[in-house]
């Protein structure tokens, strides 16, 4: 009886429902849409810091990070190889690199900037740069005395593809290490900063520069999904430590560290923009859930005669109360199925082509944001986002269902 009555009395009035309706539809609407614009704008920064050479796991020396020396070093490779192909699988690519401070300079210029020896075939699947050549070539492992430089690098250097640099560090005998490299390729990446900074040039290359024989810096792993909560990356740390314990290599001198442990910023902005999205919601809610009470006590003064002829005739106000709350129910469920249908299409729209930043760039590298914005829609966002709107809008329909179970039959014959 309920049902039948409450779904009768919403349509009794087209306009006033209309009216609620369009309030609930844009409320989830923008809930839905913001919030994917929110989580693929985390996403992207995530994927683009893991791919800048972080990846999803580290291995290395327990002093390299406080100290990226060539004597804090990975030696025992041959142990590590065993464990990494134990413990990770085919889909979890991982590759070992040497990366230190050093000096580079040319004809007209000099500056400081990251060497980075690299595993070219395998570092193409663990980070960017893999893809991210725009002018001459890759680097290869049969390269000798060959450098892949960022766009911003030539531009400050006021170098080309072909032209020498002269590298320089300190080697594992505490002595000035140099040696001349030829630029064969530019990549370009998401930050300029990164362009900047960091030079590529094969592992052999740079290990024997150096005078590290077998020893690495670090060994980085890219898990197959990305996981923003971190927890499969936990589990897969752990299981390294475990492994590495058991074989105590170097005395337990190696020390595994997952993306949340190297990127401290991005996990404290994942994890505000979670919560600050919440607080969106339950704004959008109070702005709509004034619409609603406004709306439903409109409709519950015009509506006095025919209250108070109901408990003429014998209905408690708890019934009242429950007929008032199964509309209002009715109302928000038909308001949060359209809205979320809009939001899945909006998303929808977008999501092909993504939205494109490059107008903000310099505003947007400088927060880590990509050029390019892709949307994702979270299923524990449409569920929140769902039930904020249902609970508290029925929470707030209680104050006019209450006011209509209290009409008197004397009250509703006085109504003019």
């Amino acid at each position: 009886m309920y049902v039948i009555l409450s779904w009768r009395n919403i349509w009794r009035n087209p306009r006033r429902t209309f009216v609620i309706l369009m309030a609930v539809i844009i409320g989830v609407w923008s809930m839905i849409f913001l919030g994917a614009l929110m989580r693929g704008m985390e996403s992207e920064m995530l994927r683009n810091a893991i791919s800048t050479l972080t990846g999803s796991i580290q291995i290395h020396h327990r002093d390299y990070l406080d100290d990226p020396v060539v004597n804090n070093s990975l030696d025992d490779m041959g142990r590590l190889d065993t464990v990494l192909n134990k413990i990770l699988g085919q889909d979890s690519p991982w590759a070992k690199r040497v990366r230190v401070n050093a000096v580079v300079s040319n004809a007209r210029h000099s500056g400081g900037v990251t060497l980075v020896g690299i595993e070219p075939e395998k570092e193409k699947a663990v980070s960017f740069i893999g893809k991210a050549v725009t002018q001459g070539r890759y680097l290869t492992k049969e390269d000798k005395n060959k450098i892949l430089v960022g766009r911003a690098f030539l531009k400050k250097f006021n170098t080309k593809i072909g032209n020498k640099l002269i590298l320089m560090s300190q080697g594992t005998d505490n002595e000035i290490a140099s040696k001349a490299f030829r630029i064969v390729g530019v990549f370009r990446a998401e930050s300029e900063a990164a362009e900047k900074q960091f030079a590529f040039v094969p592992l052999s290359q740079a290990a024997g520069m150096l005078k590290m024989g077998n020893s690495v810096s670090e060994i980085s792993i890219l898990l197959p999904k990305l996981d923003i909560s971190g927890k499969k990356e936990a589990l897969v740390a752990k299981k390294l430590v475990d492994a590495l314990d058991d074989i105590t290599i170097d005395d337990n001198t190696i020390e595994v560290k997952t993306w949340q442990n190297l990127l401290p910023m991005m996990k404290a902005y994942l994890e505000m923009s979670g919560f600050f999205l919440y607080i969106w919601y339950f704004v959008v809610f109070v702005a709509m859930g004034f619409g609603i009470v406004n709306t439903t006590l409109m409709a519950i003064f015009e509506r006095m005669r025919e209250f108070g002829l109901m408990k003429a005739l014998g209905m408690r106000p708890i019934q009242i109360i429950i007929g008032v709350i199964t509309e209002s129910f009715f109302l928000l469920a038909l308001g949060i199925s359209l809205g979320t249908g809009f939001g899945f299409l909006s998303v929808a729209a977008i999501a092909r082509n993504g939205i494109d930043l490059s107008a903000l760039a310099a505003g947007a590298e400088m927060w880590g944001i990509p050029r390019k914005l892709y949307p994702e829609i979270w299923a524990q966002d449409v569920v929140v986002a769902g039930l904020v709107v249902l609970v508290l809008g029925i929470l707030v329909s209680l104050y006019p269902a209450v006011k209509a179970a209290r009409f008197t039959p004397t009250q509703a014959m006085t109504k003019n």
